[in-house]
């Protein structure tokens, strides 16, 4: 953690806010998965948010996860390396973000690099490891390795072609959001301006 000391007040509420979508049963999913796709010498985390950000810390396992899912020999991340050096780590996080977001990651799904590093949000980390995992699944391409029904499936394109007779068949009907021409009707109404009655 940065030399950052106690939260309080509304900082505190915030962060207790963030801390609260972490989600140990996905962390579980996610060390299965990784554990998986990487092979078992990248190590067991200790369980709990703690030991599962040390675990991905210096950015050697996500370096490591995201070079799997591309052929042999061709992983977006040439240089992997382990070290104790705070700007060494942050820089392996930030190629590892880079190379999620070419992957097909949308840049609003993937967390910052303070997320991991200084612990602030582990639930996002979370949902970028579940959202790779879920692209990596939907490509298709054999490199995932695992059970993919530990992430959601993503949607697939379902695109539909009508002839043109079915086209100009449905421009004859009338949808509900039309509205109808049976039903109530403003026969008898009065115009607005005209005073009430009352006898």
């Amino acid at each position: 953690m940065a030399n950052r000391g106690p939260s309080y007040g509304l900082s505190r509420e915030v962060q207790q806010k963030i801390d609260r979508q972490y989600d140990p049963e996905l962390e579980q999913i996610l060390v299965r998965w990784i554990l998986a796709q990487c092979g078992g010498d990248v190590g067991q985390p200790a369980p709990g948010r703690d030991g599962f950000q040390q675990w991905l810390k210096d950015g050697t396992v996500l370096c490591r996860l995201i070079n799997s899912l591309h052929p042999r020999g061709q992983g977006p991340v040439a240089k992997i390396q382990a070290s104790a050096m705070a700007f060494k780590q942050m820089e392996q996080i930030s190629q590892f973000l880079q190379a999620a977001e070419r992957y097909g990651i949308a840049a609003t799904d993937i967390f910052q690099t303070v997320d991991l590093w200084e612990g602030k949000n582990m639930a996002c980390v979370q949902r970028t490891l579940m959202n790779l995992g879920s692209l990596a699944v939907a490509k298709g391409d054999g490199l995932f390795v695992g059970d993919p029904n530990w992430f959601p499936k993503k949607s697939q394109e379902n695109r539909r072609v009508f002839s043109e007779d079915k086209l100009k068949e449905g421009q004859s009907v009338i949808g509900l959001q039309m509205g109808t021409n049976r039903g109530a009707s403003q026969a008898g109404m009065t115009g607005y301006g005209m005073p009430r009655q009352i006898l």
